[in-house]
């Protein structure tokens, strides 16, 4: 019962975020997904519904290091940041996807923003 009253709470959030954030070619969405294991991250072009960047801690290079959760969260960040500029992309507008900006998704934006993403 307390599971579904969080799962809607949450997405009742995102649903107010999403109406306010939206991302275009040269300023995308930074979209952040948290699951228990893992964090994902993509930047996505609203205009033409397109994800131009995606990164997550299940990838090779990240999952193999040692480390917090939260550790992995700011390599994702760092990575994401990484393919944004090789895109060209400087800029960004961040979605937190309705979860508070604490913990793994703080982390997630702060390697974002050491990787040169600005936001």
């Amino acid at each position: 019962m307390a599971l579904k009253q969080t799962v809607v709470r949450r997405q009742k959030l995102r649903w107010r975020i999403r109406n306010k954030v939206k991302g275009t070619a040269q300023k995308p969405r930074l979209s952040v997904f948290r699951s228990n294991k893992d964090i994902y991250a993509q930047l996505i072009d609203d205009v033409t519904g397109t994800t131009l960047a995606a990164a997550n801690s299940r990838q090779k290079d990240i999952a193999g290091q040692s480390g917090t959760k939260s550790d992995k969260s700011a390599l994702v960040g760092k990575s994401i940041a990484e393919k944004a500029t090789s895109l060209g992309i400087e800029t960004c507008v961040f979605d937190r996807g309705g979860y508070l900006y604490h913990g793994r998704v703080k982390s997630l934006a702060d390697g974002a923003r050491e990787g040169g993403l600005k936001f």
